[in-house]
């Protein structure tokens, strides 16, 4: 059995923020969601689970960090080729994301990035895993 990853993470506006996922070409899985949480599938191994703030804050201890002022991670997903890395950050930034660092292009390695309504850092990720093995020294 594959290792499956459930991101958390909380949101101030769970129908804007299924919304902005869905509009990326994810699929909510109605099984898992309720009006406290979405659960969005991104890939067989992927999930992200979109938690009301109310509800994300009885999961911790600690304070919910605001992702709109403070960096609580960068979420990075690989994509199949530089094309699909363009793909998904202008449809991220067409339905609602925002803009977050300029485009990283390394010729062996090509990558974007955006943030979501609420803040979250992701990273879109190609790779030519051959020629970035011939950057090892």
């Amino acid at each position: 059995m594959s290792t499956t990853i459930f991101v958390n993470l909380p949101v101030k506006d769970l129908g804007k923020s299924t919304a902005f996922y869905e509009a990326l070409g994810y699929r909510k899985n109605p099984q898992f969601s309720d009006e406290n949480a979405s659960s969005i599938v991104v890939s067989e191994q992927i999930h992200v689970m979109l938690l009301t703030e109310k509800f994300f804050s009885t999961f911790t201890k600690k304070a919910v960090a605001d992702a709109t002022t403070t960096t609580e991670s960068i979420i990075c997903i690989s994509a199949d080729s530089r094309e699909a890395v363009d793909a998904l950050a202008d449809k991220a930034l067409a339905s609602g994301g925002s803009f977050s660092n300029d485009p990283m292009d390394e010729g062996f390695m090509y990558g974007r990035s955006f943030q979501d309504p609420d803040g979250h850092l992701w990273e879109v990720v190609w790779m030519d895993v051959d020629a970035a093995q011939g950057q090892e020294s």
